[in-house]
């Protein structure tokens, strides 16, 4: 006999829609993947799904993905609750956070040589107050898609469980590790302390990012500042280089995670 469908006001489903508050997910270390995309990247975790409501509707059409996997039904003003989406796909997973500790993404030095040669990370990104979700979720996905070893959100960044943030990953978020560290400074002298050239994003900078082959094929941690103001001046200090698109046309600037996406396919082209 098929289960009744939970309404919105049922308990469960009241709690799990708590979590689109950030303060929620942080102390219950919680959070909502809506969509397809994001509960089939939570599948390939393991010990990542806690839960997975679903409509009648979207239990059938997302049959081959949910196979196997106990699936909470919920009507569909309830899904709409726990979704951040327009139009919402009907599947939802309540997830564990995965975030891990800076110095793992990033390549702490190790106590020995092979050690530190089996963690030592060849591309990574630090993103120091992105503010804004769908941004913060397209840097993680071009990481991905480079071939980078892991994101680190740093200093007043996004949550990285924010609903737009998971939903802008399209599944990456699953796929590498992810880092928060509070102090952006932090984050990059850890990066050099493990032997990671810290490369400043920032259209004032002395390096072209277009004749910089042989900086960008050492193992590098690139740096992107906020959306609107950039990298502070004393962060951009730190850095090892300060590197600058070149723009050709009158355009005054790249949007955040245009300018990370050519930054990360020009070192992962430079290091193969």
């Amino acid at each position: 006999m098929t289960p009744t469908p939970l309404t919105a006001g049922n308990a469960r489903v009241k709690e799990a829609r708590k979590l689109s508050r950030r303060s929620v997910r942080t102390e219950r270390r919680l959070f909502l993947a809506d969509g397809p995309k994001a509960v089939e990247g939570a599948l390939g975790v393991p010990g990542c799904v806690v839960e997975i409501f679903s409509t009648p509707a979207a239990s059938e059409r997302y049959a081959a993905l949910l196979a196997g996997q106990p699936i909470t039904l919920v009507e569909d003003k309830a899904i709409a609750g726990l979704s951040d989406s327009v139009s919402p796909a009907g599947v939802v997973a309540l997830c564990r956070h995965l975030d891990v500790p800076p110095r793992e993404v990033l390549g702490a030095a190790a106590s020995d040589a092979a050690a530190s040669a089996r963690l030592a990370p060849r591309l990574t990104a630090i993103c120091a107050d992105v503010r804004d979700p769908g941004n913060a979720g397209t840097v993680i996905r071009c990481a991905d898609a480079a071939g980078a070893d892991g994101v680190v959100l740093a200093g007043d960044s996004v949550d990285a469980y924010n609903p737009k943030t998971v939903r802008a990953s399209v599944g990456s978020l699953f796929h590498l590790p992810i880092a928060v560290e509070r102090d952006a400074a932090t984050a990059v002298r850890t990066a050099q302390a493990a032997g990671l050239t810290v490369l400043a994003a920032d259209m004032d900078g002395q390096s072209d990012l277009f004749s910089s082959d042989e900086l960008l094929a050492r193992p590098t941690a690139w740096l992107f500042g906020n959306e609107a103001w950039g990298l502070p001046a004393d962060l951009a200090a730190l850095a090892d280089h300060v590197v600058s698109i070149p723009i050709f046309g009158r355009a005054e600037s790249l949007n955040l995670s245009t300018a990370a996406a050519l930054c990360l396919y020009a070192s992962a082209r430079a290091q193969r």
